[in-house]
């Protein structure tokens, strides 16, 4: 039987004093007897959240395998990001769920693509887009509330960016979603995509870099979160340098790379929600959403949105607990304010997960 535990620290976001018990794996604000205090001061943060991660995908890009998968999950525990949004996954990573020491991960099933539009082996691809609606319905069967479009990707036909889907079997598709409960988010990195998903519906968007004043009014308007990946986006010049037999793709990917931080910074000025994730799996290794909240704290965010955005704010999104009396125990403690650096972040004091101390 788990020993229960007691903590006192100072809570965030509301920077008030915090008392609390953990006992059979909950979180109680009531005196639990015999509970062992094992911190009396210091801060205490719901766990993190990597809004926008892969299980399941290697670094370098390809199909991991089962305990390679739960090697990517222990070390998103590592760093206290117990709550992991899975934004597309060639593999079943169902198995996790059993694993009580692992962090809980919201699956958005498959990547859904079209031929040669999208990174070979990773998605589902479709040739022809009219299936679009069924596919996306079977995904969000599959998946735990979300689904994955890919929005736009390189046309080598055209040697740029350039959308997959056309407008009115987007509509279909975010409705069929809708219809069978489920969210859905697209990776978009241009600009011409944006204006048919987010007038379709879409949820989410990832990465954004493409969005103008024009798309970031149309989210507002829509209520369409945003996940950045800032430290994803760090990748672009790399991606621009190997694609120099598209030139005009090479000075488009430069010039979002350029102007992501102010692209995201007034986003924020006018109200879009933005979450953190890290896009870790292929090119980004996992744990690094400490990282990802630091960058977001340079692109307009304070630091206390910044790290709201990767745990009681996205919580709340993802609509999973944060610090709430009965919620699972899952929680950080920090002997120094974590919103002072990703060197502290990163560093959890303590890990509480399902009311188990790592």
């Amino acid at each position: 039987m788990v020993e229960s535990l007691h903590l006192r620290g100072i809570g965030l976001p509301d920077e008030e004093p915090l008392e609390l018990w953990i006992h059979d794996g909950l979180i109680s604000f009531e005196p639990v007897a015999s509970a062992t205090t094992i911190r009396d001061s210091g801060w205490i943060v719901p766990g993190l959240v990597d809004a926008h991660c892969h299980v399941g995908i290697t670094y370098g890009g390809g199909h991991e395998t089962a305990a390679g998968a739960v090697g990517q999950a222990e070390t998103e525990r590592e760093v206290g990001a117990l709550l992991l949004r899975d934004a597309g996954s060639p593999i079943d990573t169902r198995f996790i769920d059993d694993r009580e020491d692992l962090p809980k991960i919201i699956r958005a099933g498959r990547h859904i693509a079209r031929p040669k539009r999208y990174i070979r082996e990773l998605g589902i691809e479709l040739d022809d887009e009219r299936t679009l609606p069924e596919i996306v319905a079977e995904q969000a069967e599959f998946g735990d509330g979300w689904v994955k479009l890919v929005g736009d990707w390189i046309d080598r036909s055209v040697g740029d960016l350039a959308p997959l889907w056309s407008d009115d079997v987007l509509k279909q598709a975010i409705d069929a979603a809708h219809a069978h409960g489920a969210r859905v988010t697209a990776h978009v990195f241009g600009e011409e995509a944006l204006p048919g998903l987010i007038e379709a519906g879409i949820d989410c968007i990832e990465h954004g870099t493409g969005l103008t004043d024009e798309t970031v009014e149309l989210m507002v308007r829509h209520g369409t979160a945003l996940v950045p990946t800032l430290i994803n986006i760090e990748t672009f010049p790399g991606i621009a340098a190997g694609a120099s037999k598209y030139p005009a793709y090479q000075r488009h990917m430069l010039d979002l790379h350029a102007g992501v931080k102010r692209t995201v910074a007034n986003a924020h000025d006018a109200g879009v929600p933005i979450f953190a994730g890290t896009d870790a799996g292929g090119s980004i290794v996992h744990g690094r959403i400490a990282d990802e909240v630091a960058a977001l704290a340079t692109a307009g965010l304070s630091p206390t949105e910044a790290l709201g955005a990767a745990s009681w704010t996205a919580r709340s999104w993802l609509r999973r607990p944060g610090i709430e009396h009965r919620a699972p125990a899952d929680l950080l403690f920090y002997q120094e304010d974590p919103r002072t650096g990703p060197e502290v972040l990163s560093t959890p004091d303590l890990v509480v997960l399902r009311g188990r101390v790592y």
